[in-house]
This record gives structure tokens, sequence and C-alpha cells, in this order.
């Protein structure tokens, strides 16, 4: 066979590859799917956020803690300032936001926060507040004790590792040990965008204590969300490309069982947990096509997900909320507490709604 007809036909083979997996790319962001409004009585924005809460959690009080305007290279943003992270009461009728102050040794001109974590100490009720956060473009976990009577939050340390190197989400199980998700394998930015083209399914599930750091599951396209079920049996992620929640089961800190996938038909990001019910709240992307695109003039959607029952046989997948974009863009995070939701984006707004 001459040189022109290799030469042709290895150019066909790529040709076929690349449209192969320009398909299989565009069934992963959910490309042609479209969305029907979804709307909540008597939802309005939550004054003051206005470049994103990209995650929150809320302590059993209704004290709710946001994660405000986190930057990244390829999305917009719409405020130069440092990150913060503000609470808000949600039993206080007036639903006002209040930055948080930040003691001690840390460099506040630097932080951006990305997901969060609380977790109170059975000894003494001391809360501790745990942020994954991105200076320089880095991943590292900041761990804070908070002060309820100053708003404040005492900075306690800085974990880095090497296992720790895209964290997205993470959830707290003791005062300085956590799991945590890595979205990509790569931290090169071109292999990054290799991964989903060639769904190779490198993320993981990192647990980190003090005395032990280690990958302790595996096999997601793009891990995001994580966190724990009321009696911290169970971790749920969230594998954004493969449309699922991922449950697994605690057999020890760094033994875990894969029990089932449950399918949500969206891109989900962070998840929440209802204490009292174990139903999972879920903030989703409901079209990744104009996540990508990034068209001011089409923006992206936001929808919120419920699961009730998720360890049972047949789960309920609920839709609450969706919107295509012109209320709220790009929710990557819902909570309720007494009666309201909090729906949180990546780097817009935040608005909160009557459940009835």
């Amino acid at each position: 066979m001459g040189k022109l007809a290799v030469l042709s036909l290895s150019f066909a083979a790529l040709a076929v590859l690349i449209g192969e997996r320009v398909i299989t790319l565009r069934h992963l962001i959910l490309y042609h799917r479209e969305l029907s409004q979804n709307y909540l009585p008597n939802c309005h924005y939550v004054e003051g956020i206005e470049c994103g809460a990209e995650d929150i959690t809320i302590l059993e009080n209704g004290l709710a803690f946001l994660s405000t305007c986190v930057k990244h290279p390829d999305l917009p943003s719409y405020s130069d300032d440092p990150g913060k992270i503000y609470t808000l009461n949600l039993l206080d009728s007036k639903i006002k936001i209040k930055a948080t102050n930040i003691k001690g040794d840390f460099d506040k001109d630097s932080f951006n926060p990305h997901g969060i974590s609380l977790y109170t100490d059975d000894k003494d009720g001391a809360v501790y507040l745990f942020v994954v956060n991105h200076p320089q473009g880095k991943s590292q976990v900041e761990i804070f004790r908070y002060d309820e009577d100053e708003n404040a939050l005492q900075y306690i340390k800085t974990i880095k590792h090497e296992l720790l190197h895209n964290v997205n989400d993470i959830v707290a199980v003791g005062t300085e040990s956590f799991y945590a998700t890595n979205d990509h394998y790569f931290t090169n930015g071109i292999l990054k965008l290799v991964e989903p083209f060639l769904s190779l399914p490198w993320c993981d599930v990192v647990y980190y204590s003090p005395q032990t750091v280690q990958v302790v599951a595996g096999g997601f396209l793009l891990a995001n969300g994580i966190n724990i079920s009321p009696d911290r049996r169970h971790l749920y992620v969230a594998d954004l490309l493969k449309h699922k929640i991922v449950v697994l089961e605690i057999q020890k800190t760094t033994v875990l069982s894969h029990v089932k996938e449950v399918d949500v038909g969206s891109l989900c990001d962070n998840i929440e947990v209802d204490r009292e019910s174990g139903e999972l709240w879920l903030g989703c992307h409901p079209n990744g096509r104009n996540w990508l695109h990034q068209d001011p003039n089409d923006p992206p959607g936001s929808e919120v997900i419920r699961i009730e029952n998720i360890l049972s046989e047949k789960p309920k997948v609920t839709q609450v909320y969706a919107d295509d974009g012109s209320v709220i863009i790009a929710s990557s995070v819902a909570t309720q507490y007494g009666g309201k939701l909090l729906i949180g984006t990546v780097y817009q707004k935040a608005l909160i709604c009557d459940l009835k």
C-alpha cells in the first residue's frame, strides 16, 4: 500500500475517532437537552451576593455559610475582590448576609474559596469550617474555628498534599479529617480538557487525616460534590458527567464499598443532606452547551433536584426548581431549612424561595 493511501486511511481513522468523541461528549454534557421552567413561589435574590455563592451549608440552628466569589480562568467574574465567607441566619426575617471576619495569620488577599463543610465537635460543641481554597490556582484546604459571638473565623491551619491536587468539594468528619473530591486527574490546563474529551474516569475521592492520606474511591468522570449521610455510614458523590449520584458505604475510614448509583438526568454539582429526613438536595447545571458557550444572551440555566429515600430500592428523584438563566445563572448548590430553599451559583447571584 502506498504512502498516500496509508496517510489517507490514517486521517480517515482520526476523523472517525474525533467524530465519535464529539458525539460522546455532547451526550455527556446534555448538549441537546431542553429545559422547561419550573418556578417556586416568593423567590428573591439574596442581597449582597453578586459574584456567586458556589457552595452553601447550614448549621442545625439555621445559620447558613456561603462560599462566595470563586475565581476560575474559564468562567466570567463579576468582582475582582478576594473571595469571602458570609453567614445568613435563615430564622431572621430580614435575610441579611454578614461577612465573617477572618482572624489569624491568613492571606485574605488570595482567598479563593470553593467547596465548604461544617463540623461540630461532640466534645465541646466547637464549630469548624473547612474550606477548599485555590490561591494562585492551587488546591489546598483551610480549617477555621467559628466564633458565633463575633461572627469570626479563627484560622487554624492549611492542609496541602500531592493527592489533593484538584480539590472541588469536601466533607469534614473530624476536627482535622475529611473526604475530598478531585474533579480532574491532570493539573495542566490542556490535559484537563483532554480528560472529558476522552472520557477518562480518573477522578477520585481522597481521605485525609493527620495520620493517613490516601485515595479511597475512583472511577469518576468528573467528581464534584460530596457529602455524608446523617448516620455517617454513607458517602454521596456527584459524578457530574455521568449524571449520577454515587453511594458509597463507609466500612472503615479508608475502606469504602460501592453501593449503588442513582440517575439524576442533570449535571449535578454540590450535594447537601437534610439532617432529619436524609434527603439529598442538588444544585445542577441542566445543559452543558450553554455552560461551554458562556453567551450572555443565552446564559447557563439552573436546576434543583431532590432525592428521597436514596438507599431504598426505588429512590424518588424530583425536579424542584428549573430556570433557563433568565433568573439565576449556573446553579451549583441548593439547601433547605424551615420551608425555605436557598440556591447558590458558581459566579452570579443567590436565590431564596418558599418551598410551598
